[in-house]
């Protein structure tokens, strides 16, 4: 492979690792709301912001941490043949299926960005009681999916080499 791809794939890796690692620790922080939210509820008046802020980090967990779980392999797979394959040809249908993934991720970014962009300029809020501003989640979120299109890029490339017969 040539010396660009290596380097993409090393840095989309090396950025995806550390967001990923970052985004695990968003899991505490909504648990620490959600448990103020059960307290507040029982001793006090209940807290509005409290369940839309836990679904905002759940949201953020879950995307931001999208394209490191790809990068460990760790997305459920189907193993109704792949075990039997051998690492070349499980290398080339994944190179293949990726594709598709990709196709995806593409037009999921497109509305990721289309969304944010009317948040942004309209300053669109939740139609919660709390109605907070819904721009800094959608940025959140469209980043999410462009991390994870970067990782799907470098994972077809690293398909790629290994159906090749190399290692990247």
């Amino acid at each position: 492979m040539p010396k660009v791809i290596r380097g993409f794939v090393r840095a989309v890796d090396a950025m995806n690792r550390v967001i990923g690692r970052f985004a695990m620790y968003l899991i505490f922080a909504m648990i620490g709301v959600l448990l103020y939210s059960s307290i507040s509820k029982t001793f006090a008046d209940p807290a509005l912001w409290t369940l839309e802020t836990a679904q905002f980090l759940m949201v953020a967990y879950f995307l931001l941490g999208g394209g490191y779980s790809m990068q460990l392999d760790a997305h459920v797979r189907m193993d109704l043949f792949y075990s039997r394959w051998s690492p070349r040809t499980s290398a080339t249908m994944d190179a293949l299926t990726i594709g598709f993934l990709i196709f995806y991720l593409v037009f999921l970014l497109y509305g990721g960005v289309s969304s944010t962009l009317y948040a942004l300029e309209y300053g669109e809020t939740s139609y919660s009681s709390w109605s907070p501003p819904m721009a800094p989640i959608k940025i959140i979120m469209t980043v999410g999916v462009a991390l994870m299109l970067l990782q799907a890029i470098a994972t077809f490339f690293k398909d790629l080499a290994s159906a090749r017969g190399e290692t990247l």
